[in-house]
């Protein structure tokens, strides 16, 4: 690998600033922790030089004009922007980074977009035939505007051959960090974390959500109590009859008020809860697929297989390959 690692992040009007600022943030750190070895150097590229004013109302300094922008690149990040209407966020598509960014990703040994900036991605065509994410307020958009492109919204980052993209706001870093793993390994990865007081390294395939954090605060205080009883005692007897009597309602009542507070039933509720527990202790432990089957409440090994095939379509072993985070 050269001494330098040379990363170029585009810079437009009203830019999200955390998009910019936490990757950069990121390799900084790396540089320190890797004691020399990382040589991360981070270059804004705008229309022209000068200054740009974000999202935040705060200015960024571009370094290059994307006319300027030559030779070889390490990584070239794409970070993203929205419009606010009536309906809801629009990903805004910035014809000028669009063009760039077809002319610049050759030189690039890789290529990835932050937040909604996959949708530049896309409009460029580095997303055909891929599969990407994005924040998940903009993922039926990228859907509807790129069908070549396959759009998972869950994943916190996806990567797709030398193409990354990555889900919303705070998961920049996360996507940042999973760059200086594959670059330095996962100990400098992790010690970056700590430096950044971010209590774990999030895996790509974690979802967007947790699962008390899937659906807007319920309109009843109780309800909002025994989701988080739930998230609590995994582990113990969440049937419907045991939350229905903790409630004092009878089942059928409580099955009603929880579905019309929730969106779902309370055993599909338990089980999704107990399977996201899983799948952390699956990333972060040694535990036996037993000890993680009976922590999160499932009993048996064979429950869990089923869980985690329903839930996530792959099996404990084949998710933890995949997403073991090893220090």
């Amino acid at each position: 690998m050269p001494s330098t690692r040379r990363v170029v992040i585009a810079v437009f009007p009203d830019v999200d600033l955390l998009d910019v600022t936490g990757p950069a943030e990121v390799f900084a750190l790396a540089n320190l922790e890797a004691g020399g070895r990382a040589g991360y150097q981070v270059q804004l590229a705008g229309r022209s030089r000068g200054s740009v004013t974000s999202s935040a109302g705060v200015r960024l300094v571009v370094d290059l004009s994307f006319a300027e922008v030559d030779g070889v690149l390490d990584t070239l990040l794409i970070p993203g922007a929205v419009d606010r209407h009536p309906a809801g966020p629009v990903a805004r598509i910035d014809r000028d980074v669009v063009e760039w960014v077809k002319r610049a990703a050759p030189q690039a040994r890789r290529v990835a977009s932050v937040c909604v900036g996959a949708h530049l991605l896309a409009a460029a065509g580095l997303l055909d035939g891929r599969t990407a994410t994005t924040h998940w307020s903009t993922a039926a958009q990228l859907a509807a505007d790129h069908p070549a492109v396959t759009v998972d919204p869950d994943p916190i980052f996806v990567r797709s051959g030398n193409v990354w993209t990555g889900a919303g706001i705070s998961a920049c870093m996360d996507l940042a960090l999973a760059l200086v793993a594959e670059d330095l390994g996962e100990e400098v990865a992790l010690a970056v974390a700590r430096q950044l007081v971010m209590y774990l390294r999030r895996q790509g395939g974690q979802s967007q959500f947790s699962v008390p954090l899937s659906r807007p605060p319920a309109s009843r205080r109780d309800i909002d109590e025994l989701r988080m009883f739930i998230a609590d005692h995994l582990d113990g007897d969440l049937s419907t009859a045991a939350l229905a009597g903790r409630m004092c309602l009878s089942e059928r009542h409580f099955a009603r008020v929880f579905r019309q507070e929730t969106g779902t039933g309370p055993a599909p509720y338990v089980e999704a809860a107990r399977v996201e527990a899983a799948r952390r202790l699956l990333e972060s432990t040694d535990q036996s697929l037993g000890e993680v089957a009976a922590g999160c409440g499932f009993g048996s090994v064979e429950t869990l297989h089923r869980a985690l095939r329903k839930q996530i379509g792959t099996t404990p072993a084949a998710y933890r390959r995949r997403f073991r985070t090893t220090s």
